[in-house]
């Protein structure tokens, strides 16, 4: 089934021709119009150059106007192997499709509501035979109903016809396509990027990234360059601004080797605070019941890291090497990466 893009935002255009397999775009007047594109002529030239195929309208009264329209835009220097001319289904315009697929050119008859104009359609030798989904279930029409007939009448008959399903609504819309066996499917681009989404695909995913990163990744690669560290003879006033400093809720309390001896952390102060040391800013750190602190070495493995984390039931660790600190790991951290 060939997938095909429904725009005409050069921006999105661009986006999405670099997916590498999109089979062509679709566009109309009145994507030109919203979008403000006064040039058509030269707005078509330049999607001609980015896009495989380019589906365009050829607007006309009569068949002779629709023929001369699709004429004057293959002149503008339009490759007929490449540019698909729509015209909207009526007497005139199959009348203006047998005489333009006659003379090499590839037509779209669209604006397709009914079986009957789907069949005439593929009488004239339409490339391509365009139903409106959406527009159709508005209007409480059984719309894929009229895509299955018109993929059943070309295996039937053997037209030389695709059938394309567009003015697509939702995802849903390209699975009805894909179930009904059509040719072509023509999916606006904020629907076409939804379509590689599932919720389980993103829990996978994320699951698989985490346990790389956890079985690749050592410690100092997390590491920020900051290490908030205090002696045991500073302030909490102190701790509090080296903590500050680092951006971290704890720091680490070293010995003159730098060396880890202990931790405070803004745990610490809260449970100080509350218990009302009006001192407690100028009191050293060598004066307070000091928390043990868990330290692991630089080059272990994130996964050694998070068992740690598991295992202690901690926030925060202290990153060594050869036994000195050197920095500080939080659980956020290491997971957010």
């Amino acid at each position: 089934m060939e997938l095909y893009l429904d725009s005409a935002d050069i921006r999105e255009i661009e986006d999405a021709f670099q997916l590498g397999f999109l089979a062509g775009l679709t566009t109309t007047p009145t994507f030109m119009h919203r979008h403000g594109i006064t040039d058509i002529d030269g707005t078509i030239l330049k999607l001609a150059k980015i896009v495989p195929v380019l589906q365009i309208e050829a607007l006309g009264q009569t068949a002779e106007e629709i023929v001369s329209e699709a004429y004057r835009q293959d002149a503008l220097g339009l490759d007929r192997k490449k540019t698909v001319y729509k015209i909207p289904v009526s007497l005139e315009g199959v009348k203006a499709c047998k005489k333009l697929v006659d003379e090499g050119f590839m037509v779209n008859v669209h604006l397709v509501y009914t079986l009957q104009q789907a069949y005439m359609a593929m009488a004239a030798g339409a490339t391509y035979v365009c139903p409106l989904v959406g527009r159709l279930q508005d209007q409480g029409q059984d719309a894929l109903q009229l895509v299955e007939q018109c993929v059943d009448a070309v295996e039937y008959y053997g037209y030389d016809t695709k059938v394309m399903f567009s003015s697509v609504r939702n995802v849903e819309h390209v699975r009805n396509a894909i179930n009904l066996g059509v040719h072509t499917v023509t999916v606006p681009w904020k629907l076409m990027k939804q379509l590689t989404e599932n919720h389980f695909t993103s829990i996978g995913t994320q699951e698989f990234y985490e346990h790389t990163r956890l079985m690749t990744l050592k410690v100092r690669d997390l590491l920020n360059g900051k290490n908030p560290m205090a002696q045991i003879e500073h302030t909490v006033a102190e701790a509090l601004l080296r903590m500050t400093e680092g951006g971290f809720g704890a720091v680490t309390i070293v010995d003159a080797a730098h060396k880890p001896i202990g931790m405070f952390t803004d745990g610490d102060l809260r449970r100080l605070m509350s218990a009302g040391d009006n001192q407690l800013l100028g009191r050293s750190l060598g004066t307070l019941d000091l928390k043990v602190p868990v330290s692991v070495e630089a080059d272990e493995l994130l996964f050694e890291a998070n068992k740690l984390f598991r295992e202690r039931q901690i926030d925060t660790l202290v990153v060594t090497e050869g036994g000195k600190v050197i920095g500080m790991l939080d659980i956020q951290e290491m997971m957010q990466g």
